[in-house]
C-alpha cells in the first residue's frame, strides 16, 4: 500500500523515533506522523508501554523513504543497549533543531 500526502504528488516519509518516558526508560517506534503519534501517545493511545509513563520526551528521529526502511532502522535501534542508544541520541541534532512552536509542525508530520 503506497501513502501520499493531500495533494498525492509525494510519498510520505516514515520517522523512526525515540522518545524518553518519565521513568527515564526508552521507548522506540514508527509513524508517518510524529506530532500525531506523539499525542497518542500522551493520550494513552499508543503503543501499551508508554501508558502512565508520560510526560514523554522526543528525543531522537531519523527519517525513512518507506516503511519498510523504517522497521528495519527501528528493530536496529531496539537491539541496541540503552548507552548505545543514549550515544546515538548525543550524537544527532535534528531534534534540536525542529521548529516546536506548534505553528510549524510541518516537518512532524510528513
Amino acid at each position: 500500500m503506497k501513502l501520499f500526502n493531500k495533494k498525492m504528488t509525494e510519498r510520505i516519509s516514515w520517522v523512526v523515533y525515540i522518545l524518553e518516558c518519565s521513568d527515564e526508560s526508552l521507548y522506540t517506534g514508527i509513524t508517518t506522523n510524529l506530532a500525531r503519534r506523539i499525542t497518542e501517545h500522551e493520550q494513552g493511545n499508543g503503543a501499551r508501554y508508554t501508558r502512565g509513563r508520560g510526560p514523554l520526551n522526543l528525543k531522537y528521529m531519523e527519517y525513512c523513504n518507506n516503511r519498510a526502511e523504517a522497521s528495519r532502522r527501528e528493530a536496529s535501534i531496539k537491539s541496541l543497549s540503552r548507552a548505545k542508544k543514549l550515544e546515538l541520541i548525543l550524537l544527532d541534532n535534528t531534534v534540536s533543531n525542529v521548529d516546536w512552536s506548534g505553528e510549524n509542525n510541518r516537518e512532524l508530520a510528513v
